[in-house]
């Protein structure tokens, strides 16, 4: 990387509520933060999964005017309110930097509640009943597109659909972005919201945890007995800055972006995980690579594995054929906290870089012989300096992010 990019803003909000103080104090006590699905709309099956780590109401209280509310999906709100914690946590104000900032966003599905009730308005009552405003709000670029609004970020305004991989190439194309010089300053990150009718959807393709014979719901990243992620929503948002910009402006990191790379699996179906592990170990090679980095480098990786049978699968393949047998580093699991979908990830991997400890991973306590590793126990460790991100999505993408001390 050219320019070395800094990481100066969090702002966070999901199943821990609003603020990096709160996701923090949850990784660390490494409690699962699921709560009841509202089950009344008749979507879901009798022995459905029933939780989802939801956003409590009433966290976006004193980030959002009315008037501003009134013109937002769900996700634009969870998305401007992050961008305003962030800026908040930079020392920054709206509208600072209005001609560079740029803005990237990375949704898995949109705005599924605006889209829900425009598709019903159409089936009701015809094509012609169409709501503009409904529709309006309903693509998947509206988030992005409300913050470059509210913060009058006049750079690119970039959105990113690839599912699982989307937070942390939203975060690797925004320090493009301040690398090549097109942007002073990027908002990036990651926004979903997961509503009844999506989380049925999802429950009906398998992929969500189901109640055990204990009657718990758990992700168990890692584990043998995994059966499924548990689904989330949120907004995470970090700004980025050159050195020189941030260095003019006075303030601190919390982290540097070290390295950020990609590829592509071609064996992957449309909705699931492949087998093209080798290939995607060679991109990871490439990505530390580039940067001067040996696996032997990182400190700890913020694994994206989330309890999904096949995701999990891979995710142990590819690490273990970058690190070719060797002892891999701690690995952590965030997703068991923070569930999958909304950006927790993405902020989890940024308070690790900033020194903030993660905790025991929930579910984990069979280790799957067939994958070999064991998320983190809860032991104390040192704070790491060299921290790996990793995210393989369902349908092929991967992305990856090395993360330093600010």
């Amino acid at each position: 990387m050219s320019e070395p990019v800094l990481i100066t803003g969090l702002g966070t909000l999901g199943a821990w509520g609003g603020g990096s103080d709160r996701l923090a104090a949850a990784l660390a006590e490494g409690l699962p933060l699921a709560r009841e699905v509202d089950r009344s709309a008749g979507y879901h099956l009798p022995q459905s999964a029933r939780r989802a780590c939801l956003v409590p109401p009433g966290d976006l209280a004193g980030w959002l005017s009315p008037g501003e509310a009134r013109r937002m999906s769900p996700p634009s709100k969870l998305a401007v309110t992050a961008a305003r914690m962030a800026l908040r946590c930079a020392g920054l104000c709206d509208g600072d930097g209005e001609a560079g900032t740029a803005v990237v966003i990375a949704t898995a599905f949109g705005p599924s509640t605006n889209t829900e009730a425009l598709l019903k308005q159409i089936l009701d009552e015809g094509p012609e009943a169409a709501s503009p405003s409904l529709f309006m709000e309903s693509v998947a670029n509206a988030p992005a597109a409300q913050i470059a609004i509210a913060l009058k970020a006049r750079g690119a305004s970039l959105t990113v659909c690839e599912r699982e991989a989307g937070p942390l190439i939203a975060l690797g194309t925004g320090a493009a972005e301040i690398a090549a010089g097109r942007a002073g300053r990027v908002l990036a990150g990651a926004v979903d919201e997961m509503i009844p009718l999506l989380h049925a959807l999802l429950d009906r393709f398998g992929a969500l945890a189901r109640p055990g014979e204990d009657g718990e719901e758990l992700a168990r990243p890692f584990d043998r007995r995994r059966d499924g992620f548990l689904a989330g929503e949120g907004g995470t948002v970090v700004v980025l800055e050159s050195e020189a910009g941030l260095a003019a402006r006075g303030g601190r990191a919390l982290a540097r972006v070290l390295a950020r790379g990609g590829a592509f699996d071609p064996t992957a179906p449309p909705s699931g995980w492949g087998h093209g592990h080798r290939a995607l170990a060679r991109g990871l090679r490439r990505t530390l690579e580039r940067a001067g980095l040996k696996p032997r480098d990182i400190d700890l990786v913020v694994s994206g594995a989330s309890g999904a049978r096949e995701g999990d699968r891979l995710e142990a393949e590819v690490l273990r054929a970058v690190w070719e047998g060797g002892t891999l580093p701690p690995v952590a699991a965030p997703k068991a906290v923070t569930g999958e979908y909304g950006g927790g990830h993405l902020a989890a991997a940024v308070l690790a870089a900033a020194g903030s400890p993660l905790g025991p991973t929930p579910g984990f306590a069979e280790t799957d012989p067939a994958l070999g590793i064991t998320p983190l126990d809860g032991s104390p460790r040192e704070a790491p300096a060299v921290v790996l991100a990793t995210s393989l999505a369902a349908g092929g993408a991967a992305a990856w992010v090395v993360l330093g001390r600010g």
